[in-house]
């Protein structure tokens, strides 16, 4: 998935009026597609309903329209396949994906960007990505408190010390215990799904920042792509990242009270302790 030909041209999709390409050490240095390459799902999506929203207004025939989103499904299907080839101007997941259409779409494939921007692009794919995986996060907790939960109830009325700075306090129930970080998760899970909540708001169609003077239709792109609402301010809309800042910390606190239940099981399965044994299976030397 990651083969770069030797005939690639070095050309990047927005060269514009640049005599050459762009030197070896800048290009090393801005390149991010190792990074964003995971959200070409996304990347898609946010393409195939501009391309929709595009027709609907008119700026695309129904045929150039069918063109692009039989390309679009093209490259997914590469992706999807692990055959898709990048190219050494292939900067990110975006142009890599824009320069793949053109390929195969022609001059409609060089429609795709008509009206829109990389800024409200990137932060539709970004926003798009990130309502998924949080969402996906919040449900691999729920599992977990779950689990927790069972665990509690199957426990009864046994019971072991509870410590306070490695010494013991009092006695608790296992039960009471193992809910202790259910709750903690429970505070988990609400914080990732307020935060998809606030980013659940599509940018695109914000432009670079000031949106198009073409007739488009952010409100309808919102809902093609599942959005509970649109942006109201262009400029707003492509500069928030408050949202990422967000979920890092709401998944820094789930790491925290993950490591909290690893270090009680190091505690645990110790000698000095011996209140549980690892399986085998999950355990190394």
């Amino acid at each position: 998935m990651t083969n770069i030909p030797d005939h690639a041209d070095g050309k990047t999709l927005w060269h514009g009026r640049f005599a050459g390409g762009p030197a070896e050490a800048l290009m090393a240095y801005t390149v991010s597609l190792g990074f964003d390459r995971t959200m070409w799902r996304d990347d898609i999506a946010g393409s195939a309903a501009h391309v929709r929203g595009l027709a609907r207004v008119g700026l695309l025939t129904e045929i150039e329209r069918d063109a692009v989103l039989a390309a679009l499904a093209q490259v997914a299907d590469e992706m999807e396949a692990d055959t898709f080839v990048f190219v050494e101007s292939d900067e990110d997941i975006h142009t890599a994906v824009e320069r793949r259409v053109t390929e195969l779409a022609g001059p409609a494939g060089g429609k795709l960007h008509t009206a829109r921007s990389r800024n409200d692009q990137v932060a539709t794919d970004l926003r798009l990505w990130c309502k998924r995986e949080l969402l996906t996060v919040a449900r691999s907790i729920h599992d977990f408190q779950t689990v927790l939960l069972q665990r509690a109830e199957a426990a009864g009325d046994v019971y072991l010390p509870g410590y306070t700075h490695l010494q013991r306090a009092q006695p608790v129930l296992l039960a009471h215990h193992l809910l202790a970080h259910g709750w903690a998760l429970a505070r988990d899970v609400d914080r990732l799904l307020a935060t998809r909540d606030r980013l659940d708001v599509s940018p695109l169609g914000a432009g670079a920042l000031a949106g198009s003077s073409l007739p488009i239709d952010p409100v309808g792109n919102a809902a093609d792509l599942g959005f509970a609402g649109v942006f109201d301010n262009s400029l707003d809309a492509v500069s928030d990242r408050d949202f990422v800042a967000e979920a890092v910390f709401d998944l820094a606190l789930v790491g925290i009270h993950l490591s909290r239940i690893g270090e009680e099981w190091v505690l645990w399965t110790s000698g000095e302790f011996g209140f549980a044994k690892l399986d085998d299976g999950y355990a190394t030397g």
